[in-house]
């Protein structure tokens, strides 16, 4: 059923402000990045204590991933960083909102969800898991999360300005593939969805099919990398007063999942393509 002339203008006005909100933040970003010295002493939103402002972080970024189903941390990610400038632990917060995020999208989508579809997915996922884990603890992943930006914005631009792009054939070799690629970006960016809902919609699935195979994969691939974070020694401590911040997101994907409901597959592919090009633009400036 088509949407109504109401509900259209609303997400329309939804979808405008979160990009307007997102604009200021990457403004500021990079005021912040090129003259470091300008805002002072405001500069590091020290107007309201951290814990405030990574909630609101997280709670604005939880509604936008509720109702796309993936993109929390590539948004989260810039702004947060700020407020914790210890990369590995900044991770950690990503991770924990993002799965009580999916934790709950995933309890709603649990009757839909093909796990033959998802499965070869987490098991690329799983096995290049690792390699990102490496990456981040012991090199400088900017420029890998950079050029995965770029990729991402260039990708959403074609796919808005363009007919999308179907792929007839797929197979379990190409899933496992793509589910490799999220296992490697999953650490560096707590970011893991980014090729899959890209491989799922040029599939030609729709939204609840894309949901129900990436939420899953997310899920299971930031539990496994939150734990190992928590194991790999002192640098990747963890501190459980972080697991409270599992709570904005849950809030955010309870009112991100309602407006998705809402979305027709059109108007949902729109919204993904749109969100893509954010989290570039969030990524690049990271």
């Amino acid at each position: 059923m088509p949407l109504s002339i109401t509900l259209r203008r609303n997400l329309r006005l939804a979808s405008v402000a979160a990009l307007g909100f997102l604009v200021a933040a990457a403004a500021i970003h990079g005021g912040w990045r090129m003259w470091p010295g300008c805002l002072p002493p405001f500069g590091r939103l020290e107007l309201v204590p951290p814990w405030v402002g990574i909630s609101a972080i997280i709670f604005i970024a939880a509604v936008v991933s509720g109702i796309v189903g993936f993109a929390f941390a590539a948004i989260a990610g810039a702004l947060i960083l700020h407020y914790v400038p210890n990369g590995v632990e900044a991770v950690q917060i990503m991770m924990i909102a993002s799965i009580g995020i999916q934790a709950y999208s995933v309890a709603g989508l649990y009757r839909s969800i093909t796990w033959h579809r998802c499965v070869p997915f987490i098991v690329g996922g799983v096995i290049t898991l690792p390699v990102g884990i490496l990456i981040l603890l012991n090199l400088h992943p900017r420029t890998c999360v950079a050029a995965m930006g770029a990729a991402l914005v260039a990708y959403g631009l074609y796919m808005l300005l363009r007919r999308p792009v179907l792929v007839s054939k797929g197979g379990g070799t190409i899933d496992v593939l793509v589910g490799a690629l999220g296992g490697i970006t999953g650490p560096l960016a707590a970011f893991p969805g980014a090729f899959v809902t890209v491989w799922c919609g040029m599939r030609g699935w729709d939204k609840v099919a894309q949901r129900s195979a990436c939420q899953p994969y997310i899920l299971v691939l930031q539990v496994l990398g939150l734990g190992a974070l928590c194991l790999v020694g002192r640098q990747g401590a963890f501190d459980p007063v972080l697991l409270a911040y599992a709570l904005p997101g849950l809030a955010g994907a309870v009112v991100g999942l309602r407006i998705s409901h809402a979305l027709t597959d059109m108007h949902f592919q729109g919204m993904v393509n749109l969100t893509l090009v954010v989290c570039g633009i969030s990524l690049v400036l990271k």
